[in-house]
């Protein structure tokens, strides 16, 4: 495992691009850890800075608490030496904590504190809920700001001064003046990560209000292309970024959109369609059709070397 200070992981998350691995299963939708394990080690392999397991696109959502303990372990135990791995809290205040002392338990190098489930909550709520986690635990916490617990300037400013653990903001939102008014009252206190649905959309503007790094599903079945891209966000190379968008993420977008929850889905489906098996999503997501499936892969097929 790779351990690491709260403050040495926001350091080492800054330095490239995170992912989100896709979680395996088998044919009857039960977790299929020799798979995932290979995914890891291949996703390992090529310089990521950060891996978060049972994550948005990991299916987090879908799993049992006793299945995302053993994908958080499996996870350690394939890559924590080498590259850190972020566990995920989610669901209520009780669950999200326990998760936390878990991940510390099984090895991770830090935490992702997912939204709340179903319900709304104020501010002061959502408070208590990030403060709850960041005292449970030793490990460096980064909260997901977005759905139901979207946090203010304000409050991310707060809870920064009361949490020493609390290392980073992950932005699922994508509203400008929020961003820019977070990053202007808290400043380098916090690392800010862009985590809307295929970051590379959003990557080079948000880069100019303090969002550093971003998760990239891509990266999961098209990891050079992905690192490429990154690299050229962080140059602010605009004519390769804008290339890049426009010969494989902008039609990829196209595909995506086509039905909801397939942001999920397609990524299971890049995979298979460069010969690494991705495997079905879990209910209540669905699977790309045949057709949609073959456009996907006639896509990727036209990626040069010179992407």
């Amino acid at each position: 495992m790779t351990t690491l200070q709260p403050s040495e992981l926001a350091a080492r998350l800054t330095t490239g691009l995170l992912s989100f691995p896709v979680t395996h299963f088998d044919d009857r939708l039960a977790f299929d850890e020799t798979r995932y394990r290979a995914h890891l080690d291949w996703q390992a392999s090529f310089g990521v800075a950060g891996l978060f397991a049972a994550g948005g696109t990991g299916e987090g959502f879908s799993l049992t608490s006793a299945e995302t303990r053993s994908v958080v372990r499996a996870a350690v135990h394939e890559v924590g030496a080498r590259v850190p791995v972020i566990a995920p809290a989610t669901g209520g205040t009780a669950r999200a904590v326990a998760q936390a002392v878990a991940a510390e338990e099984d090895g991770a190098s830090g935490l992702l504190l997912m939204p709340p489930y179903l319900t709304e909550a104020s501010q002061d709520g959502l408070a208590a809920h990030v403060d709850a986690v960041c005292a449970a635990t030793r490990l460096g916490v980064i909260v997901y700001s977005r759905a139901n617990a979207v946090f203010s300037d304000v409050t991310v400013d707060l809870l920064a001064a009361r949490n020493p653990n609390l290392i980073g903001l992950k932005d699922g939102v994508g509203d400008i003046e929020r961003m820019t008014r977070t990053y202007a009252r808290v400043g380098e206190r916090l690392i800010y990560i862009g985590g809307l649905p295929t970051a590379e959309t959003f990557a080079l503007p948000l880069l100019q209000l303090g969002v550093s790094t971003y998760s990239s599903a891509l990266y999961n079945f098209l990891p050079e292309f992905a690192l490429r891209f990154f690299a050229a966000v962080r140059a602010q190379d605009r004519v390769t970024v804008y290339r890049l968008l426009n010969a494989f993420v902008i039609p990829y977008l196209d595909i995506r959109d086509r039905r909801k929850g397939y942001a999920v889905s397609i990524v299971k489906a890049g995979l298979s369609a460069i010969g690494r098996d991705g495997g079905r999503v879990r209910p209540p997501l669905t699977d790309l059709t045949d057709p949609e499936r073959a456009d996907l892969g006639a896509l990727i097929r036209t990626l040069g070397k010179d992407l």
